[in-house]
């Protein structure tokens, strides 16, 4: 009976199903923190992805819902963390961002934290407008972390970056030693919306976001990168709203053959899409012809 329960006990505190493809602590990895979109059914988190370097976090690209206790689970720590970058700021890509934050109180970090997204319109603030509706001591709906959060009180400063980008600019936004950070704009409806390119050393990581994958920029981006990391929001044959806001799998296909990508991680797996993954591979498979894979929560990919 103890035994039992013991194990009863483990598998009420271990993450939902087995981890395919976990990470090794070696080289470059991409992990796949929430493989879901901003439904609750299917107990997937929502959008966020760690860029992983000989066992140490670089890059948190986005921060959706439940995407923090798999950024524990994957024994990250924000105190180790490069940058934050986000897409966009839809609740299913950043909802969990606070979290962070207040997680980082109880680590030590000293230096200051960067986070970088896309600019404002009249219905999504810009990035630095998010952090200061937050965080800001005076303002912010978490003032009570502000001063922690502008280096005071033992913490560290979080920096905020809009970025502002033309039609069809691709813009480096930040490089240091082997590691460097590449943003375009792309088309998610009337979203501000970025797509991302992580550079680590020789190897590159290609993040869609959301996007209908409608402007071009998208495979400049992804031209030659090792993983590209894309949505399968919509299945084959989606019309309408959902349409103009996510790229159907052809259009994944078509863009991963044009950037001559290394291999394809779906990710971003709404309910609409579950369930059609070989009618999905073969939509892919018509355009381009190498590897693709399906994510799930904390799957890890070299």
């Amino acid at each position: 009976m103890r035994t039992l329960i013991m194990l009863l006990i483990a598998g009420a505190l271990a993450p939902a199903g087995a981890i395919a493809n976990p990470c090794t602590g070696h080289g470059v990895e991409v992990q796949v923190l929430g493989s879901g979109g901003p439904e609750l059914e299917d107990k997937r988190a929502s959008s966020s992805y760690l860029v992983w370097q000989d066992g140490r976090p670089r890059i948190l690209i986005d921060s959706g819902g439940g995407s923090a206790l798999r950024f524990g689970q994957a024994g990250a720590h924000v105190a180790q963390l490069d940058a934050i970058l986000f897409t966009h700021l839809h609740v299913d890509h950043s909802a969990d961002f606070p979290a962070l934050m207040k997680s980082s109180y109880f680590e030590e970090r000293s230096r200051p934290l960067p986070v970088y997204g896309p600019g404002g319109n009249e219905v999504f603030p810009a990035t630095t407008e998010f952090v200061a509706d937050l965080f800001d001591r005076k303002r912010g709906m978490y003032r009570y972390l502000g001063d922690f959060l502008a280096g005071n009180e033992g913490g560290y400063a979080l920096q905020a970056h809009d970025l502002n980008l033309e039609g069809r600019e691709i813009r480096a936004v930040f490089s240091e030693q082997h590691l460097a950070a590449t943003a375009t704009r792309v088309v998610h409806g009337d979203v501000p919306a970025l797509a991302w390119r992580i550079s680590v050393g020789r190897r590159t990581i290609a993040f869609s976001g959301d996007t209908n994958g409608d402007n071009g920029n998208l495979e400049r981006l992804a031209k030659g990168a090792d993983i590209f990391v894309a949505h399968n929001a919509v299945p084959e044959g989606e019309t309408g709203a959902a349409r103009r806001l996510h790229m159907p799998p052809s259009v994944i296909g078509r863009i991963a053959k044009e950037a001559g990508v290394g291999r394809i991680i779906l990710s971003h797996r709404m309910l609409r899409t579950l369930g059609r993954e070989a009618e999905t591979q073969a939509a892919i498979a018509k355009a381009y012809s190498g590897p693709v894979t399906f994510a799930d929560d904390l799957d890890c990919f070299r």
